[in-house]
């Protein structure tokens, strides 16, 4: 039998890839997650809050409507609230720091040759790499 997960993993990117093309081209924006969420918060979205809650919406349904029909994933996700509450306290900080994220600076900022795109994804999947290393080889927890 062959292995399938890379075939989903495929998908996944292309999908991620033409919805990122598809955006620019309707809306004429970087398609970049971290800053549709940001503008939703901070307010500085007000004139594009329809556009940014259906995309937020699209996020969440997707993987969940994936789930209820094809089914759940085993994942190795903690059970650990706080674990999971200062993950994504660390991931909002970073992302703002960096001003994007993956879907802005990976996707989009690489795809366009964009050098401070290129330099930020450099340095998050460095600081991955690191802090994976830490905490599986030095501290034993992962």
């Amino acid at each position: 039998m062959i292995p399938t997960d890379w075939i989903f993993g495929l998908i996944g990117g292309l999908m991620i890839g033409g919805a990122a093309a598809l955006y620019l081209l309707v809306s004429g924006r970087i398609l970049g997650a971290s800053g549709i969420l940001g503008g939703l918060v901070d307010g500085s979205g007000r004139d594009t809050m329809i556009e940014r809650c259906v995309f937020i919406a699209g996020l969440i349904a997707a993987p969940v409507l994936y789930g209820l029909t094809v089914g759940f994933p085993a994942t190795n996700l903690t059970s650990n609230p706080v674990i999971l509450v200062i993950a994504g306290l660390f991931v909002g900080i970073g992302t703002r720091m960096a001003n994007g994220c993956t879907s802005g600076h990976g996707v989009c900022g690489i795809s366009r040759f964009s050098v401070r795109g290129i330099v930020a994804t450099l340095c998050y999947l460095g600081a991955g790499f690191v802090a994976m290393w830490v905490f599986r080889h030095m501290l034993g927890v992962i």
